[in-house]
Formats: structure tokens, C-alpha cells, sequence
């Protein structure tokens, strides 16, 4: 069966950091570009960054540019978030999800394949 499994996420307080996982199974990360969304209580999901297939480029949101960072390793068919200077706002459910369109995307119809869900929450 072809899945994402997500791992990671938790509790911290404004500033820490938190490491969110991605593994492919089922199927390689090949060929795949990965993108990393999350969803707040009463909001849209909403895009946070993608990282292409080959690991050559990425793209951020704005509101986490500067403090989240995607990177990935295919042998390892797995791919991670790592987020640092965590804010309030940054309190969501975190999914990551493949796309067979092999360049970093934003466009939330193009990824096929969705992890469970992971929460992240940012508390004081």
C-alpha cells in the first residue's frame, strides 16, 4: 500500500524547534517532488514549503522562510522539516504530501499521496 508516514511534532514553547519526518512507503520518493502543508483549527490548509524531486530546489511560504528548512534523502525515501524560531502562529496540524509533478509546488490539487497528519503546537 502507498502511503506517507509522518513522525515528529509535539509540543514546544515560542522560539524551540521541532524536526517533522516523511517516509515513503510502499512506492520511492523518486520522481516525486514532496511538499509539506498545515492546517489550524477553523482554517484552509495551507502551503508551507515543497522541495523538488532531485532535492535541487525549494519553495517556502513566506510567513516560514528564514526558519523552516526541507530537505530530503531518496535512498532514505524520506524527506524532513526541520523548523526553527517556532511562532504562536504556527500551531497547525502538518501534513506532508508527493506529487508526481517533479518540480517544488504550492498548488495543493497536484499531490497525490498524503501523510497522516501530524500536531505541531507552539504554547507559552
Amino acid at each position: 500500500q502507498e502511503q506517507l508516514v509522518q513522525s515528529g511534532g509535539g509540543l514546544v514553547q515560542p522560539g524551540g524547534s521541532l524536526r517533522l519526518s516523511c517516509v515513503a512507503s510502499g512506492f520511492t520518493l523518486d520522481y516525486h517532488a514532496i511538499g509539506w502543508f498545515r492546517q489550524a483549527p477553523g482554517k484552509e490548509r495551507e502551503f508551507v514549503g515543497a522541495i523538488s524531486w532531485s532535492g535541487g530546489s525549494t519553495d517556502y511560504a513566506d510567513s516560514v522562510r528564514d526558519r523552516f528548512t526541507i530537505s530530503g534523502d531518496n535512498a532514505k525515501n524520506t524527506v524532513w522539516l526541520q523548523m526553527n524560531s517556532l511562532k504562536l502562529d504556527d500551531t497547525a496540524v502538518y501534513y506532508c504530501a508527493a506529487t508526481r509533478f517533479l518540480r517544488a509546488t504550492s498548488q495543493l490539487s497536484l499531490y497525490s499521496y498524503w501523510g497522516q497528519g501530524t500536531q505541531v503546537t507552539v504554547s507559552s
